[in-house]
Formats: C-alpha cells, sequence, structure tokens
C-alpha cells in the first residue's frame, strides 16, 4: 500500500526555538486538523519549547467530503472492519510520525500524542505498537479497538491519560473504563478521569488535566 503524506496546520514554540518537544493532535471524524489545532494556545505557556501539529487524516469523510476527513469509515461498523480501518490508518500515522520527529531531530521520548474520539482510538492503536514508546498518550472521549489484538502486538507501554465526558452520547462513557482496563492489564500506567455530564466533548479541567499530563512527561 503506497503511504500518504498527511499535513495540517502548526503552531511553532513560544519560545521561539527550536521546537524541544512534539506535540501531536488526531482530531475525531468528520473533522480536520484545523480542530484541534486550537488547544495549543491553551499549552503553550506550559509547554513553550513544543512544537504542535495536527495532521489531516488520511481519508475524505465519507458523510463529510468537502473539509472534513475520518481515519476509519463508520459505514459498516462490524469488530473486522473497524480494525482494517484502523490498520490501514495506522501505517500512514506512523509514516508521518517517524518523518516528523525525524526533521526536527528528536526522538520518540520528546513525542506526545493528543487525540479525540477517532483520535483517540488511533492514537492507542499506534502509540503502544511503537517500539519506543512516545513520551504520553493523552485520550479524550474515545476508545481501544480490538484490545485482543493489541495483547499480540504491544511493543511498548507509553504512560495514558483518558478523559470522558459521563454524558457522552457518541462513544460511551463506558468505553474509558474499558480501556482503561485493557491496558493496565498489559502494563500500561493509565489515569482515567470522568467528567460528570460532560456530553462528546473536551472541557476546561479536561483540558488543564491533559496540560499538566503532558507537561510532566515530556519534562
Amino acid at each position: 500500500m503506497q503511504t500518504l503524506t498527511l499535513d495540517g496546520p502548526s503552531v511553532a514554540p513560544k519560545s521561539g526555538g527550536a521546537p524541544k518537544q512534539l506535540v501531536v493532535f488526531l482530531h475525531g471524524y468528520g473533522s480536520n486538523g484545523e480542530d484541534l489545532i486550537s488547544l495549543a494556545p491553551y499549552w503553550a505557556d506550559l509547554l513553550p519549547d513544543a512544537e504542535f501539529v495536527s495532521p489531516n487524516a488520511p481519508f475524505p469523510c465519507e458523510q463529510n467530503p468537502f473539509g472534513g476527513f475520518q481515519w476509519f469509515g463508520l459505514e459498516d461498523r462490524s469488530a473486522e472492519m473497524r480494525l482494517g480501518g484502523t490498520r490501514a490508518a495506522a501505517t500512514h500515522l506512523d509514516a508521518f510520525l517517524d518523518a516528523a520527529l525525524r526533521a526536527r531531530g528528536l526522538d520518540e521520548s520528546k513525542l506526545a500524542l493528543v487525540g479525540f474520539s477517532q483520535g483517540t482510538m488511533m492514537s492507542l492503536h499506534v502509540g503502544p505498537r511503537r517500539i519506543i514508546a512516545p513520551a504520553a498518550i493523552v485520550g479524550y472521549s474515545g476508545a481501544l479497538i480490538a484490545p485482543e489484538a493489541l495483547a499480540a502486538e504491544l511493543e511498548s507501554r507509553p504512560p495514558v491519560l483518558l478523559v470522558h465526558g459521563t454524558a457522552d452520547p457518541v462513544v460511551p462513557f463506558a468505553a474509558m473504563g474499558a480501556a482503561a482496563q485493557a491496558l493496565r492489564a498489559l502494563g500500561l500506567k493509565v489515569e482515567a478521569i470522568a467528567r460528570p455530564g460532560l456530553p462528546h466533548s473536551i472541557d476546561p479541567e479536561g483540558l488543564t488535566r491533559g496540560g499538566r499530563f503532558l507537561q510532566e512527561r515530556l519534562a
């Protein structure tokens, strides 16, 4: 399969110098890189030497092809199709991460993945399968795809923060507990934060906790 080159908006380090850390945002289904890059200003003071990048997913969204992208399709929601779609997108995402780190002269210890919804699913799929663990994964309102597959393919154990609203109508709140349990069973350190009454979104508390988690792991 030919690897697609991912692209999207970025925000340079607030310090004005060369990046010493790389934070990669992975957006949700039907969105694009412009969505999560808006979080960068909230974390710039905590991570003044970090560059923030937010690539568009590799495929036009089947339900929103004009400006929307998807990591994998949802028209067929079977477990087999979801895992297959995740694997296909992971090939492109891994190539993007490798190239982004190489271009900046950084290694995995300076990489953090931050996902929302489908982007969290991609973060939790790709991160533990990389030979060297990223410094951190922060996942909002997402899930772990095929935990039984990860058990057979685990390569590293990055620290994980999961944040999920109890009133999420898109990805059930129970998905956070299931993901945390499966990841912990594989030896990953996972912090899980429930946000009472929050729907499918990121609230100020979740944003604050995510920023602190990144600051601690990328220090």
